[in-house]
C-alpha cells in the first residue's frame, strides 16, 4: 500500500465532499441576504417568507460545511507533515487569517442573525446577516490565497531552502488569486441560483399537481389557494419569484465563470503550460482547440500518453485565442514542454531520504491527461447545461407557472446538480493539473529564487500505508453518514415548504397537541 497514493485519495475525497457545501454556502448566503434586504426595503411578506425558507436550508448546509471542513486542516499535519514543514511559514498566514478573522466574523454574526429575529432591530438584524455573508466571502478569499501560493509562489524569501513569509501583501494580491477568486465566486453564485430554481420549480409543480394553480385558455396561470396559509396566493409568489431570481443569478454566474476562466487560461499558459497542454490533449505545438479526442489503448495499458491520443473534432485557432487572444500564435504541446521541464527541474527525484522508495526515480511531468482533458470539458459541459436550464426556466415560466409535466419537474430538480458538477470538475482539474508538484514553481522568478516541492516529498514520513488506509475508510464512512444526514434534512425542509422556515404560518391550524409537541422537538427549532 503506497502511502502517497492513499494520502492523495484521502485528501481528494474529503476535500471534494467538503467543497460540495462551500459554493452553496457562499451563493445561497448571498441570495438570502438580498432577499432579506428586499423585505427590509419593501415590507412585502413574500420576501420574508423567502428569507426564512431559504435561510433554513442555508443554515443546514453551513453547519455541515463547518463539520466537514475542520478535517481539511488536520490532514496537513496527519498525512502531509513534510508539506506543512516546507510551506508552513507562508501557507499558515492566510489560514490563520481565515480562522481568526473570516470564520469568527461569519460565525458570530450568523449566530446573531439566528437568535436575533425577535430581539434585534430590523436594520441591525439585517446587518448581522450581511456581515456573516461577507465573512464567508473573506473565508473563501483567504483559503484561495493559500491555494494560490501552491499554484504560483510569491511573497517569500528563501531561508535554508524553505520559503519564509516576506510580503503578506504579495500573497494576498497573488495574480492567480485575483482570477481564481472571482471565478470561484461566480461558480458559487451559479450553484445558489440553480438551487433556488430546482426547488422552486418542484413547489410550483406541486401546486399544479394538487390542482391549486391552473392555466387559462392562453396558458396563463390562474393562481388558486386553499384554506391553509401554507398554500395561499403568497405561496405562489414565493416560488415563482424565487425561481426567476435563481435562474437570472445562475445565468450571471455561468457568464462570469466564462470570462474569469478565460483569464485563467491565459495565466495557465504562462505559469503551468503543461496543465494547459494536457487539458487540450495538445501533444504538439499548434493553434487548434480539441472539441473531442479519445485515447486508443488497444495496444497498451496504463495512463494516456501522446502516443494514444486520436483527435476527432478540432476548431482551428481557438486554442491560440484562449491563450493569447489571437488565432495564429502556436501553443506549446506536451512533447515540447516536457524536455523544458526536465531541463529546469531535473529528470529524476533527488536522492534524498524524504522521498523514501521514490528517491532517484524518473519524474513524469505530464499530468494525468484523461483527468485534465475530461475534467476541463465536464466543467464547461455541466456549467453550460445548468445555464441552459436556467434560460429555459425563464422562458417556460413567462406565463406565471411551470408545466404540469412530472418529467419537466424531474429535469428541473436534476439541474441543481449541473453547477455542483461544474464546480467539482473544475476543482479536480485545477489540482490534478498541477502534478507532479504540490507547490508549483513560479517561472517568472530567477532560478535561484524559485521554490517548489514535488508531491512525492510532501507526505508524512512516519505514517505508513495501512494507517492512511484506515483513516481513509473512517473518513469515508463518517462523511457518508453526514451526507445522508444532510440530504435527509434538506429533503425534509424542502418538502415542508415555507412553513418549514415559518412554522408560525400554520401554528393555528394544529388541532392535535401532538403536532405542537413535534414542532418543539424540531432539530432546527432554535433557528428563528
Amino acid at each position: 500500500m503506497d502511502p502517497l497514493e492513499l494520502a492523495r485519495w484521502q485528501f481528494g475525497i474529503t476535500t471534494v465532499y467538503h467543497f460540495l457545501m462551500v459554493p452553496l454556502t457562499i451563493g445561497l448566503g448571498l441570495l438570502v441576504a438580498v432577499l432579506q434586504t428586499a423585505w427590509f426595503a419593501t415590507g412585502k411578506e413574500a420576501y420574508l417568507r423567502m428569507t426564512k425558507f431559504w435561510g433554513k436550508l442555508f443554515l443546514i448546509n453551513f453547519i455541515m460545511g463547518v463539520a466537514t471542513g475542520i478535517v481539511q486542516e488536520f490532514q496537513f499535519g496527519m498525512a502531509w507533515s513534510e508539506y506543512s514543514r516546507f510551506v508552513g511559514d507562508v501557507f499558515g498566514a492566510p489560514l490563520a487569517m481565515e480562522a481568526l478573522i473570516a470564520f469568527f466574523l461569519e460565525s458570530v454574526f450568523l449566530g446573531a442573525w439566528i437568535f436575533g429575529w425577535k430581539t434585534l432591530p430590523k436594520a441591525v438584524h439585517l446587518a448581522a446577516l450581511w456581515l456573516a455573508v461577507i465573512g464567508a466571502h473573506f473565508s473563501a478569499f483567504f483559503i484561495m490565497a493559500a491555494n494560490a501560493f501552491m499554484q504560483h509562489p510569491v511573497g517569500y524569501r528563501v531561508v535554508d531552502g524553505r520559503p519564509v513569509l516576506d510580503d503578506i501583501g504579495a500573497v494576498l494580491t497573488n495574480p492567480i488569486l485575483l482570477t481564481h477568486f472571482p471565478h470561484t465566486l461566480m461558480g458559487a453564485y451559479a450553484v445558489g441560483g440553480g438551487f433556488l430554481l430546482g426547488i422552486s420549480w418542484y413547489h410550483l409543480w406541486r401546486r399544479r399537481a394538487d390542482g391549486i394553480d391552473t392555466v387559462d385558455a392562453d396558458g396563463r396561470v390562474v393562481v388558486g389557494e386553499t384554506g391553509s396559509a401554507a398554500r395561499d396566493r403568497q405561496d405562489h409568489t414565493v416560488w415563482l419569484r424565487s425561481l426567476r431570481i435563481g435562474a437570472v443569478v445562475a445565468i450571471i454566474g455561468f457568464v462570469g465563470t466564462a470570462f474569469t476562466g478565460h483569464a485563467q487560461a491565459q495565466q495557465m499558459i504562462e505559469n503551468q503550460p503543461l496543465k494547459m497542454a494536457s487539458a487540450e490533449a495538445a501533444c504538439h505545438d499548434g493553434t487548434a482547440f480539441s472539441v473531442f479526442s479519445f485515447a486508443d489503448l488497444s495496444n497498451r495499458s496504463g495512463a494516456t500518453t501522446c502516443d494514444d491520443v486520436v483527435g476527432v473534432v478540432e476548431i482551428p485557432g481557438l486554442l491560440s485565442y484562449l491563450a493569447y487572444e489571437d488565432f495564429t500564435t502556436p501553443v506549446k504541446g506536451v512533447t515540447t514542454l516536457i524536455p523544458e521541464y526536465e531541463q529546469k527541474y531535473g529528470t529524476h527525484l533527488p536522492d534524498d531520504p524524504m522521498y523514501g522508495e521514490r528517491a532517484g526515480m524518473q519524474i513524469d511531468y505530464q499530468p494525468l491527461m484523461e483527468v485534465t482533458y475530461w475534467g476541463f470539458r465536464l466543467m464547461i459541459t455541466f456549467g453550460g447545461l445548468a445555464a441552459l436550464a436556467a434560460a429555459c426556466a425563464l422562458w417556460m415560466t413567462r406565463r406565471g407557472t411551470v408545466p404540469a409535466s412530472r418529467n419537466w419537474m424531474r429535469v428541473a430538480v436534476l439541474s441543481i446538480g449541473g453547477s455542483f458538477g461544474a464546480n467539482m470538475a473544475g476543482w479536480v482539474f485545477t489540482e490534478m493539473g498541477r502534478q507532479p508538484f504540490v507547490v508549483a514553481p513560479n517561472p517568472a522568478l530567477p532560478a535561484g529564487d524559485q521554490v517548489f516541492m514535488f508531491t512525492a516529498a510532501a507526505v508524512s514520513p512516519g505514517v505508513d500505508g495501512f494507517e492512511i488506509l484506515v483513516s481513509l475508510i473512517v473518513f469515508a464512512l463518517l462523511y457518508g453518514t453526514l451526507l445522508v444526514v444532510e440530504v435527509v434534512l434538506l429533503a425534509r425542509y424542502v418538502r415542508g415548504g415555507v412553513p418549514a422556515g415559518m412554522p408560525e404560518l400554520t401554528a393555528h391550524e394544529h388541532a392535535d397537541p401532538a403536532d405542537h409537541d413535534h414542532d418543539e422537538d424540531d432539530v432546527l427549532a432554535f433557528a428563528y
